[in-house]
């Protein structure tokens, strides 16, 4: 697995598909919103309780108003039943006929009150008062009463001759009436609950009003406390946006003495705390570069001395004793690493103090990659190592920095030569129409795969303990970094314990050009992984 030293950068896929303006679902704006998460919520459960308590009234306010109605039936058969057995045995109705006298109390009673109508099965016909259909009598009932002595009572789909109410519900009582000469005459009294109904309905309408009244008042209610409990929170996110964004002086308002003004003096204590410790570390970051600058300089005259003398021994070293003569090398090569130490922390300075700039020109990029290799092959035969070069491209022309980029070709050869161990370094040179890379590929030490990052930080070695042959200031691969970010360049490495390492630079052809792949992978193509 190979990291890189730079953002990668964006998908044009996922690119193409943010700008297109496409808007989320349902779903997606429910997961972004937290309180339309709440209203959503608070509302459906909401709903559910309310609907129940209302299914849960109305089953029971409609069976206490059937069982009041089933009593009152009741009550009211029975009476109307003694009256007409009391007038049907009395003196008025003697000498008149079973149906005439039937049809007489029918009469009289139906004048007096509304509230049900009669069918009687006389002996010679059927009498139903008010335009009842005798079909309003069930067949269950008739057959009850046919079958023995009592008080039958039945629900009942009431129904009339002129069919304009047909179809209500209703109650009949069924029972017989006995003559003077104890002829048994089956009587029905059907009650229509068209009041209880329009009782019923008003319950229904007033519970449904009710239940809009509450879920509109709850919806209102939750979204006003939602809004109150989310705003101070989502002043705190844009209040830490902006913090993140480096404006560090921006502070929320507190307000009262709840958990919400808790909240924002928190936010505000930490934002000090936050702008106090970026100042401290800006200005230590200050301190720091300009201590490195000035000592730079500062060692940079007498250093200049020194080397001046050390040149005039080391000129006149075969005058010297063997011991001397050594002790005079190591002396001017020590003097020369600690010059390249000195221009590295100098060129470092530039970079953190931001005034590195470029030299472009137009440069053919494979022959800078062949002159650096040119002048490492000696070093390379005498480590008894190999360099090949392959160029992929016919074209690899590009406006670069040719110092700073022959310092990063240089860095990187070297670094293979160093960490080679005598086996062959590969350097692979290829083009597209925006970038020109290079890969340098050694079969040496290596190095782990989570430390691809860890080799461009400053004095980074993956063995402390190894000695260089190549020799430099540990400085190396952090300059080449910041030359190939200041080209708007990539700069990657890969490596595996024992297969070496590879690394791969990646620069644009010029000013209009952007680096937004590769045409070089970052791992080698002998592990098969590729970017």
């Amino acid at each position: 697995m190979s990291s890189t030293a730079e953002p990668r950068p964006p998908l044009r896929r996922r690119t193409r598909g943010l700008s297109s303006g496409r808007r989320p679902g349902p779903l997606g704006l429910l997961r972004s919103s937290l309180p339309l998460r709440v209203l959503v919520t608070t509302l459906a459960s909401t709903t559910l309780l309310l609907g129940l308590a209302g299914y849960v009234l109305l089953q029971m306010t409609t069976a206490g108003i059937i069982e009041a109605k089933r009593e009152a039936v009741v009550n009211e058969a029975v009476g109307v039943h003694a009256f007409m057995q009391q007038q049907l045995r009395g003196p008025t109705l003697r000498g008149v006929g079973v149906t005439e006298a039937l049809n007489r109390l029918a009469e009289q009673v139906s004048a007096q009150t509304s509230q049900y109508q009669m069918v009687i099965h006389a002996p010679t016909s059927t009498l139903v008062s008010g335009g009842l259909a005798e079909e309003s009598v069930p067949r269950s009932i008739i057959e009850s009463v046919r079958a023995g002595d009592g008080l039958f009572l039945a629900p009942t789909e009431v129904r009339w001759v002129t069919g304009a109410r047909s179809g209500e519900p209703g109650l009949v009582v069924g029972t017989t009436l006995s003559t003077a000469n104890s002829e048994r005459i089956p009587v029905y009294y059907v009650f229509p609950m068209t009041s209880e109904l329009q009782v019923v309905h008003s319950i229904q309408i007033a519970v449904a009003i009710t239940f809009s009244a509450l879920l509109t008042a709850m919806a209102l209610i939750v979204y006003l406390i939602t809004w109150r409990a989310i705003g101070p929170v989502r002043r705190a996110s844009a209040t830490a946006l902006r913090l993140a964004s480096g404006n560090l002086s921006e502070r929320m308002e507190v307000r009262g003495t709840d958990e919400i003004a808790t909240l924002a003096s928190s936010m505000n204590k930490m934002a000090e705390e936050l702008q106090a410790r970026i100042r401290q570390l800006e200005s230590l970051s200050a301190v720091q570069r300009r201590f490195v600058s000035d000592v730079s300089h500062e060692l940079r005259t007498p250093l200049t001395t020194i080397q001046m003398a050390a040149e005039v021994l080391h000129e006149a070293r075969e005058e010297a004793s063997p011991a001397q003569r050594r002790t005079i090398e190591l002396m001017w090569s020590e003097i020369g690493r600690f010059d390249e130490l000195l221009a590295d922390l100098l060129e470092i300075s530039r970079f953190d103090a931001g005034a590195a700039v470029l030299a472009l020109d137009d440069h053919d990029f494979a022959q800078l990659v062949e002159d650096e290799i040119e002048a490492a092959r000696p070093l390379a035969t005498r480590q008894g190592i190999e360099l090949r070069l392959r160029v992929l491209a016919d074209d690899t022309r590009a406006e670069i920095d040719a110092r700073r980029v022959r310092r990063v070709l240089r860095n990187l050869i070297g670094n293979a030569i160093d960490h080679g161990q005598g086996q062959p370094v590969d350097v692979t040179v290829a083009a597209d129409d925006d970038t020109v890379a290079v890969t340098v590929r050694d079969h040496g030490v290596g190095f782990e795969a989570e430390q691809s990052a860890q080799v461009f930080e400053r004095f980074w070695r993956a063995d402390p303990s190894r000695t260089r042959v190549v020799g430099g200031t540990g400085l190396g691969l952090s300059i080449s970094l910041e030359d190939a970010k200041l080209h708007r360049g990539w700069l990657n490495a890969w490596g595996r314990p024992g297969r070496g390492a590879q690394f791969r630079l990646t620069l644009p052809r010029g000013p209009e050009h952007r680096v937004l792949a590769s045409p070089l992978p970052v791992a080698p193509s002998d592990e098969g992984r590729g970017r």
